[in-house]
């Protein structure tokens, strides 16, 4: 009886074993399959197609499909693409300095860089383009690409001035360029320090560090760190900056993968600059990756507040590997989770619908976890802000005037009629001058396309092919007449956001990106809501220690 039970065990336990390796049989097997099924398409197609096949685009194209069927962050770089990865990651490059677009042909600066040769050169934004190195803009391709090089060689532009009849020639010469993350710091109300952070680039650790201490030397009695609008880089640089707020030896966030390599715990392994000082992070729909990190863990160990809107919710973790001829894949290999155990990412990539959409996971389906000291906080979906902001969406009209660079284009004309403004915080867009702004947008003619346009236009086309046409006709064009836009009423409807960014980018031509943070945030609500409860020493404590109680906090 013994030993049958005992040739039945070992029965299944070989079973169990069997499976898994016959699963990887199958796996390896379909791999190269597959492979050499890719290599003979491609030979036929280079031997027999009709016409001569060129590899260097097509093959691309095909890895870029491939990829696509996984998530949007595993991507194939070539050459090209890793400078510009490199400059993600480090912030580094040799060039001028310099942000340029490509509009009908044409090629513009937008922003020279505070301090670069661009800049120190006297090229402003709305400069265009005419030629580098003697070589007509016209016959290069990536005139990006053709500004970048070693730094101490010069390049050669022709460009033509708005306003000015005849180009101008310079000589810039490149060097390493290096975009300081930290945009702006100073003091904000009545003694807070402010920190804006663009990106986590390596060694931005730093650079908080400096302006971190710099404020301290000021006395300010609280602090708060800006991350909206930032995007995120560098996982390691994100547990350095927690680790400026909380003691020596905690866990910032683990990670974990299909392979052993991929699983770490990441731990702050130094003493804070200061773990007791008031804190509030900004945070907004566009705050993902490692700036979730900072802001999840902070929450996680209540050791400050945040204030904005939901984060983006990006919780998979990139790295990238080199492949032959000086390309690379960057690819997903793990999920990170942050103190209290969650997850935040939004979107599971590997359940995609037929057509291959995916979706975001639902509220339902998250799961409760607890801070350090019991509050309750979530998975999925991104960092929920203890005090949420009302997000100012921004107009349709205003989507269209900035991505036409109606906006734009209105700030260059302007700049040349003014060669000086007040400080960038003082500076106020003349109420007078918005009239002249209605007309020049009127005059561009801008594509102004809305939505509801689109759906009318659809739903016609339906009825169409359902022979209804002749009976709705009446109602069809009574709603259009309805729908059409009356550029005049929204532009003044919509008066107070488009001023908003008029003199952001005002500010940005005379001060640089410092310029725009100093407008972006006066009047800001997140901004003042952080203050507020900053300066109120009773609401701060409690919603950093209440359970479950933070809608009634959040309305005192």
């Amino acid at each position: 009886m013994n030993k049958k039970y005992c040739i039945l065990g070992l029965y299944l336990i070989l079973g169990v074993i069997a499976v898994p390796a016959q699963k990887n049989d199958n796996h390896r097997f379909e791999l190269s399959k597959n492979m050499d099924i890719f290599n003979a398409l491609i030979k036929d197609l280079d031997m027999f197609y009709v016409d001569t096949i060129h590899p260097e685009i097509l093959i691309p194209d095909g890895i870029e499909m491939m990829l696509s069927k996984l998530d949007p962050y595993t991507n194939y770089m070539s050459e090209q693409d890793l400078g510009d990865f490199k400059f993600l990651v480090t912030g580094e490059y040799g060039g001028i300095g310099s942000v340029i677009t490509q509009r009908n042909g044409k090629t513009y600066i937008v922003e020279p860089y505070e301090g670069m040769p661009a800049a120190l050169a006297g090229l402003k934004a709305g400069d265009e383009i005419l030629s580098i190195d003697d070589v007509l803009i016209s016959e290069i391709k990536e005139p990006s690409e053709k500004l970048k090089g070693q730094p101490g060689t010069k390049v050669k532009l022709k460009y033509l001035r708005p306003g000015n009849t005849k180009p101008s020639t310079m000589e810039v010469t490149r060097k390493i360029i290096q975009v300081n993350p930290v945009t702006y710091y100073g003091v904000v109300g009545n003694n807070t320090g402010y920190i804006y952070l663009s990106g986590f680039t390596d060694q931005c650790s730093q650079e908080v560090k400096a302006a971190f201490l710099n404020l301290k030397a000021k006395n300010v009695s609280s602090v708060i760190l800006d991350l909206r609008n930032n995007l995120g880089g560098s996982m390691e640089e994100a547990v350095q900056i927690v680790n400026f707020f909380v003691p020596k030896g905690k866990i910032v966030l683990t990670t974990k993968g299909k392979i052993r390599q991929a699983d770490r715990t990441s731990r702050t392994t130094l003493d804070p600059l200061d773990a007791e000082i008031p804190l509030a992070i900004l945070v907004n729909e566009s705050s993902a990756s490692a700036s979730e990190i900072v802001c999840g863990a902070i929450q996680d160990m209540d050791r400050g507040i945040l204030v904005g809107n939901r984060t983006f919710g990006k919780g998979l973790v990139q790295e990238a590997h080199e492949l032959p001829y000086n390309t690379s894949l960057k690819l997903t290999t793990a999920k990170y989770y942050i103190p209290s155990g969650r997850c935040i990412q939004a979107i599971d990539y590997s359940h995609k619908a037929a057509d291959g959409s995916v979706g975001a996971i639902p509220d339902s389906l998250t799961s409760v976890f607890y801070t350090e000291k019991g509050r309750p906080v979530r998975d999925g979906g991104g960092v929920t802000p203890d005090f949420k902001i009302e997000d100012q969406r921004r107009s349709s009209i205003l989507y269209y005037l900035l991505v036409d660079y109606v906006v734009f284009d209105y700030v260059t004309e302007w700049v040349q009629k003014h060669p000086v403004i007040a400080p960038a915080d003082q500076f106020v867009f003349p109420d007078a001058d918005y009239d002249s702004f209605k007309a020049f947008a009127k005059e561009k003619d801008f594509k102004y396309n809305r939505q509801s346009e689109k759906a009318l236009a659809a739903l016609k086309e339906i009825v169409s092919l359902e022979g209804y046409s002749d009976d709705v006709s009446t109602e069809f064009n009574a709603l259009e007449d309805k729908l059409r836009p009356n550029i005049d009423k929204e532009l003044d409807e919509n008066k107070d956001i488009i001023v908003r960014y008029i003199s952001q980018e005002i500010a940005k031509r005379y001060y640089y990106q410092k310029g725009e943070i100093l407008q972006t945030i006066k009047n800001d609500p997140a901004l003042e809501k952080a203050l507020e409860v900053l300066n109120d020493k009773e609401l701060y404590q409690n919603t950093l220690t209440t359970p479950g109680n933070l809608s009634e906090l959040q309305k005192k």
